[in-house]
């Protein structure tokens, strides 16, 4: 798994697009701040099949520093909170089928390329 930046991100929108690399900058910083505002504003962002931003009020707890060992209170506050949406569940399922597939095949012994059973295949036992 691999981080990509904003930077990247913008280059593969400006070249998907045709659109100069600038003004590619300018529309994503410009989105990236509204979704700022509005989550600031403690208002509710609905991304139709890609997910939900909202605000959340944190409960006051007791926790350790971990380097002393020493309890203290941490106030309340509030967090964002990202719920996924439809299209972002399927294809973090595909990624999981994939994981569990390669995980198969590695316990098994087995490269995908030898592998003689495909991912619907149970495998086969030995006497």
């Amino acid at each position: 798994m691999s981080t990509i930046t904003k930077k990247e991100l913008i280059d593969r929108i400006a070249v998907t697009t045709k659109e100069k690399r600038a003004v590619v900058k300018l529309i994503v910083q410009a989105f990236l701040d509204e979704v700022i505002n509005e989550v600031g504003r403690g208002n509710r962002l609905e991304f139709r099949d890609f997910g939900v931003f909202e605000t959340k009020k944190r409960k006051p707890r007791r926790a350790q520093n971990p380097k002393t060992l020493v309890p203290v209170s941490v106030p309340s506050k509030r967090t964002v909170k990202f719920k996924v949406g439809r299209v972002m569940k399927e294809k973090l399922a595909v990624l999981d089928h994939q994981d569990s597939v390669k995980a198969s095949q590695t316990a098994s012994g087995g490269s995908p390329a030898h592998n003689a059973t495909g991912p619907n295949t149970p495998p086969r036992s030995t006497p």
